[in-house]
């Protein structure tokens, strides 16, 4: 078996990352993940970013484990052949902005009324509804009025700075992964489909309240105004590279105090307690950075560990990916990639006991399992090639 979610076809009709992304996690787990692009607009992400041969990383990150359809869906012809797949599929998938599907006539009353079962997904900015439902979205946008920019910056007073990777996107599809299979499991108990719909927006701020929205959790006693919690980040300068350090326990704390060189810092009152270490964590921070520019960050890795601090060196990209913690999990895999050549990805995340997870196959070319596809469907060569005529496939 190819992974849990064998036995289910997925009919994708994202671009980009956030649904894109959703659908190749679904695919990991065993799914068949039918990836519907236009004729003469294929999926934008072919085009952005570092490539080869025909291929660019992004492209390849977010739709491995999938078959690759070209359709014109303002044809008839096209819209047929959507529909003729909608009927043997269990859950259709779209980030179109709000309001195309239905000029398309592939909105969710037309889907439903040929599989009723089916789960429709319809991913997007801002919802599908609200002042700016219409608007064109991007990261940092979502980034800015989230909050997230805000409290990357640290305080309410400081600049606001963007998290430097595309952080809504992906955790947009993640929640939207999460949410079919949620579906999927519901309507397996009960027969039912349903809509599932999710926004940028949505998924970045439930994200953020979990941890970074205590000042706005107790109505009545909001915050005004989010003070820093320190002005020094957990990220330290040795005398040689960058290392974190984090003692949030008393047992951390007291073994770090000596660790450094100090324990007269045992028996400062300023840090007696966490909350008089959370109070003074300004100062707290700054006596640790002074004290770790005394030594290397090899020796300090060394002596923390032994102590029992939790600390690990600070990796760029490339040393990331050789990192003996990282090689230990074998999360990153090479493949080979028929057109783009040798391939270094992260293998899927998730590990089930009884089904391992593979990729089974690599991003695919526009249109690239056409004929596969459409001969599934029962539709012969010649017709195949009438289509191909008129523009209806690539």
């Amino acid at each position: 078996m190819s992974g849990p979610l064998e036995g289910y076809r997925i009919l994708d009709l994202t671009t980009v990352i956030s649904g894109p992304y959703a659908t190749m996690l679904l695919g990991d787990q065993g799914a068949d993940v039918i990836k519907v692009e236009s004729v003469t607009a294929p999926d934008h992400a072919r085009g952005a970013g570092y490539g080869n041969n025909q291929f660019t990383a992004t492209f390849l990150n977010n739709n491995r484990n999938k078959r690759g359809l070209s359709l014109d869906l303002k044809s008839t012809k096209g819209k047929e052949i959507l529909f003729k797949l909608v009927e043997q599929a269990d859950v259709f998938v779209q980030n179109f902005r709000p309001g195309v599907v239905e000029r398309l006539g592939i909105g969710e009353g037309e889907v439903r009324a040929l599989k009723p079962d089916i789960i429709y997904v319809s991913i997007s900015g801002f919802g599908e509804s609200g002042p700016w439902s219409h608007k064109p979205v991007y990261d940092p946008i979502v980034q800015a009025i989230s909050g997230l920019a805000t409290i990357q910056g640290g305080s309410d007073e400081a600049r606001p700075r963007l998290v430097r990777t595309i952080l809504p996107d992906k955790l947009t599809g993640m929640t939207s992964a999460q949410a079919i299979t949620a579906a999927l499991l519901q309507r397996e108990r009960t027969g039912e489909g349903q809509h599932v719909r999710i926004s940028m927006l949505d998924s970045v701020v439930s994200f953020l309240w979990s941890s970074d929205m205590g000042g706005q959790t107790f109505v009545g006693k909001e915050v005004s105004s989010q003070r820093a919690a320190t002005f020094i980040d957990l990220i330290y300068e040795t005398k040689t590279d960058y290392i974190s350090v984090s003692a949030m326990s008393n047992k951390q704390w007291q073994a770090l105090c000596p660790a450094l060189g100090h324990p007269e810092w045992l028996d400062d009152e300023r840090f007696s307690n966490p909350a008089l270490r959370d109070k003074n964590a300004d100062l707290r921070l700054q006596m640790t950075q002074d004290a770790l520019l005394e030594k290397d960050a090899n020796s300090w890795l060394k002596i923390l560990d032994t102590a029992g601090v939790p600390c690990a060196p600070v990796l760029k990209r490339k040393d990331m990916i050789t990192h003996p913690v990282v090689a230990a999990s074998e999360l990153i895999v090479e493949t080979d990639h028929p057109v783009a050549g040798k391939l270094r990805q992260t293998r899927p995340a998730a590990r089930f006991s009884h089904q391992p997870l593979t990729i089974r196959r690599g991003a695919p070319l526009h249109g690239e399992h056409n004929n596969e596809i459409l001969t599934e469907l029962g539709l012969s060569q010649s017709e195949q090639d009438k289509l191909r005529e008129n523009g209806v496939i690539s």
